[in-house]
């Protein structure tokens, strides 16, 4: 029994190993994960572990993006961004009423979609005192349209032959996580990864706002987890466009991190078993997927529109 549990983890550590190869497509590295857990169950514990490793990822592809460009991309973002983030969660709350939902669940849901993902519900769970299962519910919608995002928005994005420049802030507003972003923009385009990074993070800033908003209309005194990484991509930035010893390096490090997070890829696919998803229920994955189609409709009409 020992010695069978000791060979599951050498093959999960050689897959997350593989994922880092070049070989291997961010959504590959997904699949990997989802297939290993739901075949051989989980052999390790990478929760703290892939949260670091895709801070890490994230601040290294700022040494790959230019300053000129990551304003440009945020200025452009900045108008969806507010419009969207209050349209998602107005009409969260309205089919929560609906749905007949949890009222806590839906919140962190909508909050999940509006922003950034995992990282949006981690700050704002606090505040409303969700408990462990309203949290993981929510968490689990946000990670499981996350890895579909990663196979289809690509092959979207072709089909409505998308600029690299539309389906950067597209994908930017429309993916949950700042993870499957990126897995799913380096596919489609280096300069659709950058838009994308770079409006992302712009829209994870706005964690603070809302957390402050949720906590006045819900006179919570929780206190709001702010997402510090972002102030070290925004130096990482700063860094590779002025240091000019970095000059030589930044592709380098930027191509490093590409391939870090889609080991971090791996590792959030070998959470997704048939178990956890079951736990999820119909009704609140329904939410999720409502507001996702909502986010992703209207935000690509925009692009489509504006974004000639």
């Amino acid at each position: 029994m020992l010695q069978k549990k000791l060979l599951l983890q050498l093959l999960f550590l050689a897959l997350a190993v593989l994922s880092f190869s070049p070989l291997v497509s961010p959504p590959i590295a997904l699949l990997f994960g989802i297939l290993f857990v739901n075949i051989f169950g989980k052999v390790l514990e990478t929760d703290s572990f892939v949260k670091k490793l895709l801070q890490y990822s994230i601040i290294g592809l700022g040494f790959g993006i230019n300053l000129n460009t990551a304003i440009e991309a945020g200025s452009q973002g900045f108008l969806f961004t507010v419009s969207t983030i209050a349209l998602v969660m107005i009409f969260g709350l309205f089919l929560a009423k609906i749905l007949k939902i949890d009222k806590t669940i839906a919140q962190l849901i909508s909050a999940g979609t509006a922003i950034c993902g995992g990282s949006a519900i981690a700050a704002v769970a606090p505040i409303l005192k969700a408990n462990n299962k309203q949290t993981s519910v929510a968490l689990g919608i946000v990670f499981v349209l996350n890895a579909v995002a990663l196979f289809i928005f690509p092959e979207i994005g072709h089909f409505f032959n998308l600029s690299q420049n539309q389906f950067g802030i597209w994908s930017a507003i429309a993916i949950h996580d700042t993870s499957s972003v990126v897995g799913a923009t380096s596919k489609y385009g280096n300069e659709a990864l950058q838009i994308a990074t770079t409006v992302k993070l712009a829209r994870a800033l706005w964690i603070i706002p809302l957390a402050f908003l949720i906590s006045i209309f819900t006179k919570s005194e929780g206190k709001i987890k702010i997402p510090y990484f972002i102030g070290f991509f925004v130096l990482a930035i700063l860094a590779g466009t002025y240091l000019p010893f970095l000059q030589n390096f930044n592709s380098i490090i930027s191509e490093i991190s590409r391939d870090t997070l889609k080991v971090a890829l791996f590792l959030i696919g070998a959470g997704l078993s048939l178990q956890n998803l079951k736990n999820i229920g119909i009704k609140p994955l329904l939410l999720g997927i409502i507001l996702w189609i909502f986010i992703s409709s209207i935000s690509l009409y925009a692009v489509l529109e504006f974004l000639k």
